[in-house]
């Protein structure tokens, strides 16, 4: 069954504007009470996660630069503010960087 550029075009247009945020070790990730603040970031997107504001956290496990990929849905200056807020960015143990993106509705992981 093949693709076609009517179906792509479609589809395309049913894309929605989301936020993905990267995450990596921050200047203070060396800490000696890091794993309590990131404890409480885990604890933060497990709220954003039930409300439906980060439907997709993905903790990075094993060698990276990248500590994780979180989406939001939600516009690129409420992100922003919402990570600014968050603890572990508060207190120099993450930083964050925003992408802009686009998906589809009712996209999930398996």
């Amino acid at each position: 069954m093949g693709i076609t550029d009517e179906f792509m075009k479609e589809m395309l247009g049913k894309t929605k504007n989301y936020c993905i945020v990267t995450l990596r070790d921050g200047p203070n990730c060396e800490r000696q009470d890091a794993e309590k603040i990131i404890w409480e970031h885990g604890r933060r997107n497990f709220a954003l996660r039930r409300d439906g504001i980060m439907p997709i956290v993905c903790p990075f496990v094993g060698e990276s630069d990248v500590a994780g990929v979180e989406i939001f849905d939600k516009p690129v200056d409420e992100v922003r503010q919402l990570m600014e807020d968050d603890p572990a960015v508060k207190e120099g143990v993450l930083i964050y960087r925003i992408y802009r993106c686009k998906s589809f509705q009712g996209d999930c992981l398996p």
